[in-house]
């Protein structure tokens, strides 16, 4: 590890974070849970990432904003509902495998995690997860399931990505025209999206069938956003507004909430994954952007 560029510290909430600062970007990656809080290339003047002011930083408690992993499922547990929502890697303390710096300059991180006897008590089987950060110019993550166990067994999975933008109604989100949704603010029926993505309101749709990559488009920011992904067939767009936002208590201040989006490349629901023994999978995604 080259202590120049990446250092480990202990930080908020006695929590461990990796800080990287090389030729190309900053980042700044929570041992627990894995999870990406900050990353910005410096080549850009605003942040891609956003994070909450009032983030809660807690030793079994995900941090709002940046990266968090969903898994081995999404949202809330199928069966039993006292299981923390969208699974508990993102609430695990994960482990820095290696650190290895790249001839163009990129810092290329994998973390593992492995089964805690608590983990064991809501996941019978037994598996290892890997998960790769690269960070540069831009943003890449694999995660990677593997089946130790003699059966197969099925995940659902997805980064739950928290984009900073300059206000919700001023973006647009293309790339998922012509596909099938299901809509949570609507009873979860099904639509089709006809046309590019606005937003005017709460917004929370699970996006099934689709391989397509996305697009945010930025006027306040006069960038675009793309989101990348590799292995996934659904996409989740959601952003929670006012009432919503006051309710969870650590979405920040007051309007904080305009300033992001999430775009979740992810695998549920008829995309959920069933891998077989001594198999892999792994699903990636990868953040850029352009300045207009």
């Amino acid at each position: 590890m080259n202590n120049d560029i990446v250092k480990l510290s202990k930080e908020e909430g006695n929590l461990e974070f990796i800080n990287i600062s090389n030729s190309l970007a900053v980042a700044k990656i929570g041992l627990q849970g894995g999870h990406v809080v900050w990353w910005k290339p410096k080549s850009i003047k605003e942040d891609v990432l956003w994070l909450s002011t009032n983030a809660r930083y807690e030793k079994g408690r995900s941090i709002r904003g940046g990266v968090p992993i969903c898994w081995p499922w999404f949202g809330h547990h199928p069966t039993d509902g006292t299981y923390c929502a969208h699974g508990f890697a993102r609430v695990t303390p994960w482990k820095l495998k290696s650190s290895i710096q790249l001839k163009n300059g990129a810092t290329k991180i994998v973390l593992t995690m492995t089964p805690s006897q608590d983990q064991i008590k809501q996941l019978t089987y037994d598996y290892e997860l890997e998960l790769t950060i690269v960070v540069g110019d831009s943003l890449s993550l694999n995660l990677k399931t593997t089946n130790l166990s003699n059966h197969p067994f099925t995940i659902s999975e997805g980064y739950h990505t928290y984009f900073y933008v300059s206000d919700i109604e001023n973006i647009k989100v293309t790339g998922l025209e012509n596909s099938v949704y299901t809509d949570k603010f609507d009873n979860f029926n099904r639509g089709i999206e006809k046309g590019l993505i606005l937003f005017n309101g709460p917004f929370d749709r699970v996006y099934s069938n689709t391989s397509n990559d996305c697009y945010i488009e930025d006027e306040g920011l006069n960038r675009v956003i793309t989101v990348k992904k590799s292995n996934s067939n659904t996409t989740v767009v959601w952003t929670p507004w006012e009432k919503k936002s006051k309710e969870m208590g650590d979405m920040g201040e007051e309007s904080e909430w305009r300033r992001m989006v999430c775009v979740e490349t992810a695998n549920l629901l008829e995309n959920a994954i069933v891998i077989y023994p001594s198999l892999s999978h792994s699903i990636s995604t990868e953040y850029s952007v352009q300045e207009l």
